[in-house]
């Protein structure tokens, strides 16, 4: 795309790449995930390619010529919101049970399975949700096999089926529901919980019975491959221009970094912003860390000023998020000039993004018609005449499938332990407009949390530890006077792709000292309060 052309902003697709790859890695012969809106559809994905067999998304919709290109070996049908009665209900090619391997649908997908080969579904009387207990009814089902007879798992549906098709029986119950159904010689499976979240016991065994016992796929995906074929589209994408890459400091950024150096050398700039809303300490840190740990060209530029004129006066989360993206891209594009200026020969065309699938999934329809959480910076909060193509990739991998690819390219582990940040910063944990004042409570009362994360030695062992500024003020009584100040909420959740996520039980020790500290250090902070939710159905972030 020209720097003239006003388009929307280009993305790669990991199917794509690989396909550019020319046999590097076969993205045939594996299974194919259909997406009914589920906001766990590429989590199955992501588990079938744990199992090292390769794994595609396509929307519902999808056609079965697009289908039958992948030469699929197995079909799973997603989750998804809806209910299969719904005017505007998701649906599939009815005919994607007539190509002759084996479907597994779950929860949705079962509902979507049993209601069009003639089965009931009907509203719950009592909608499950969260955790449940499976009990197995079937010793001789292929899915379930090597698995005891009861299995804690985890639930998210209101509809459940009442009647199954002809030629199904039941394999497992929960006390409310039929949890599991199969047509053994049709191979058709159905399961009413969630086998791919954490919270399911057992569920990647359940989910490798399918994709081996069932559909006897055979291995042909690995991180290795992975590498390779992605630099070797990156490198025909890029041809005959330059980039620049968004660098954050975390993961992400710096293993696509990585991954386009390796494609285009010196043709790529990385560029650092200090946007105002960064972690204590964390702009010139991590400047430092990126050019001498990293060894990559990296410009860093201060635009604190810029960013917090922008935010002044808002509120709304979704408005902070575009706002702080759109602010990126005029500093992105502004660098771009000055780099092609310097350069005096080939034109920066390209934007290097650390962008995740959950970032994707939680933000915009991408694949098929998921329905939005909130709108990521660097996917919904995008403009739309962007003056750069997209390089993204790492679009269609969770996080610590990059954490592996980073150990791969030999990243340093400091910076692949290091806890996710999000994109617009301390802008969405500062609740309500955002202003430097708040920001000089904020960071303090952050950088303590985290000090007493490590110093308990659970820094490596959590999904991620900080604190949020609430627009709450309470009562107090400090020095014998009495205060009116205001409250901060620590959060620090255990997770393995952010999809999912449970609230760390710290040691009360640990809980005490952080209150403490945050209470004695930091101004005008007269109360702390520990987050207990987990996700879902909260979000990690607040905003």
């Amino acid at each position: 795309m020209s720097p003239e052309s006003g388009a929307a902003p280009k993305k790669t697709s990991g199917v794509r790449q690989l396909e550019d790859a020319r046999g590097m890695l076969s993205t045939r012969h594996g299974i194919v995930v259909l997406d009914f809106g589920g906001q766990y559809t590429q989590l199955i994905a992501r588990r079938v390619r744990e199992q090292q067999v390769f794994s595609a998304i396509l929307p519902c919709t999808a056609t079965l010529d697009e289908i039958r290109a992948l030469e699929p070996v197995g079909i799973v049908l997603s989750g998804g919101p809806s209910s299969v009665y719904d005017a505007n209900a998701p649906v599939c090619d009815a005919n994607v049970l007539r190509l002759g391997v084996p479907v597994l649908g779950i929860c949705y997908g079962m509902q979507w399975l049993a209601h069009n080969l003639g089965g009931k579904v009907v509203p719950a009387i009592a909608r499950e949700y969260g955790r449940a207990q499976l009990d197995i009814e079937s010793k001789d089902s292929k899915l379930f096999s090597g698995l005891p007879e009861s299995l804690k798992i985890w639930n998210s549906h209101g509809d459940h089926v009442t009647g199954l098709p002809e030629g199904f029986q039941i394999t497992g119950r929960t006390d409310n529901a039929v949890a599991a159904m199969e047509d053994s010689a049709r191979r058709y499976y159905g399961v009413e919980f969630h086998p791919e979240v954490n919270h399911t016991e057992r569920g990647r065994d359940i989910l490798e019975n399918f994709v081996f016992q069932i559909c006897g796929a055979k291995k042909n995906w690995n991180r290795a491959g992975f590498i390779a074929a992605t630099v070797d589209a990156i490198r025909k994408q890029a041809e005959g221009a330059r980039a620049i890459c968004a660098l954050s400091g975390g993961v992400d950024s710096a293993v696509a970094a990585a991954l386009v150096h390796r494609a285009i050398g010196g043709r790529l700039t990385n560029v650092f912003v200090n946007n105002g809303v960064l972690r204590q300490n964390e702009y010139e840190d991590t400047l430092e860390l990126l050019r001498k740990r990293l060894g990559l060209n990296v410009i860093g530029v201060d635009a604190t000023d810029r960013f917090l004129e922008q935010l002044k006066g808002v509120t709304d989360p979704e408005q902070k998020r575009k706002r702080i993206g759109a602010e990126f891209i005029a500093i992105f594009a502004d660098e771009a000039r000055k780099v092609t200026a310097a350069s005096n020969d080939l034109p920066v065309k390209f934007l290097v993004q650390g962008t995740l699938y959950p970032d994707v999934i939680e933000s915009v329809s991408v694949k098929g018609p998921s329905q939005t959480i909130k709108t990521h910076h660097n996917v919904g909060g995008l403009p739309a005449d962007m003056p750069f193509s997209l390089i993204e990739p790492l679009r269609d991998l969770f996080k610590d499938e990059v954490r592996q690819i980073g150990r791969e390219l030999g990243l340093p582990e400091e910076i692949l332990v290091k806890h996710p940040f999000p994109g617009p910063g301390l802008a969405v944990r500062i609740l309500g407009e955002v202003t430097r004042e708040k920001l000089e409570t904020l960071r303090p009362a952050d950088a303590i949390v985290v000090e007493e994360v490590r110093r308990a030695g659970l820094y490596e062992k959590v999904w991620q530890a900080f604190a949020v500024l609430l627009p709450v003020q309470s009562v107090g009584v400090m020095g014998d006077g009495r205060t009116y100040g205001t409250t901060v909420a620590v959060r620090v959740v255990e997770s393995q792709d952010a999809m999912t996520a449970d609230w760390t039980r710290l040691p009360t020790d640990v809980l005490e000292r952080i209150s403490t500290r945050i209470v004695n250090e930091v101004a005008g902070v007269n109360r702390v309060v520990y987050d207990i939710s987990s996700k879902p159905p909260s979000t990690i972030e607040w905003e």
